[in-house]
């Protein structure tokens, strides 16, 4: 009987802890991501808040109400997004200043359009709607009326996010089983081949 070639099997070996690995820790992720998400929807029946300053954790208030005040549009941004009813299109996003209690600023979705041109005839005001989240900014105010000429945009909502980590672990999961199999199929036909030949 041939020995097992050392190098390729400590490879394949190291490829498939590797893997399973991999599988490991995306199941952990999983719980970490099914926690957060609880606490998500738990947000949204949580009590409104004045719209963060200088909290320590900005993200901690996603999905909660919340309610502030822009002294003045400083800039606008438009972004992918969908109007309440479900339609694609831009969400334009009002950058604003908020005075000293309030803190530095927000960002704040005024609504939606077909599109990406800037919105014209709001100024700023009080703003109400949800906190989402905001890859520029970390978060942002997506304002329950919309600005003069948009619609609302969708209310963000924390079944939006997936969690697909459950899938991603049986992935690895099947990939190191896979690489088990070839490495097994290619070793016996290495032993017999030289039996065929034989």
């Amino acid at each position: 009987m041939r020995k097992l070639p050392l190098i390729p099997t400590i490879l394949v070996a190291a490829a498939i802890a590797v893997m399973i690995g991999l599988g490991i820790w995306q199941l952990a992720r999983a719980d970490e991501k099914a926690e957060l998400l609880a606490r998500y929807e738990a947000a949204e029946g949580q009590a409104a808040v004045a719209w963060p300053g200088a909290t320590a954790d900005p993200a901690a208030l996603l999905y909660r109400r919340a309610s502030g005040f822009c002294t003045e549009v400083v800039g606008w941004r438009a972004i992918a997004g969908r109007s309440r009813t479900g339609q694609p299109g831009w969400s334009h996003i009002a950058g604003c200043r908020t005075g000293g209690l309030e803190g530095p600023g927000m960002q704040v979705d005024m609504g939606w359009s077909r599109d990406h041109r800037q919105p014209q005839g709001w100024r700023g005001g009080e703003v109400s709607g949800v906190i989402a989240p905001d890859r520029e900014h970390r978060i942002r105010l997506v304002s329950e009326t919309a600005a003069p000429g948009l619609e609302p945009s969708a209310a963000p909502t924390p079944t939006d996010i997936p969690n697909n980590h459950l899938m991603y672990a049986g992935q690895w999961f099947f990939f190191a089983l896979v690489a088990g199999i070839i490495y097994l199929v290619a070793l016996r036909r290495r032993v017999a081949a030289p039996a065929d030949k034989a």
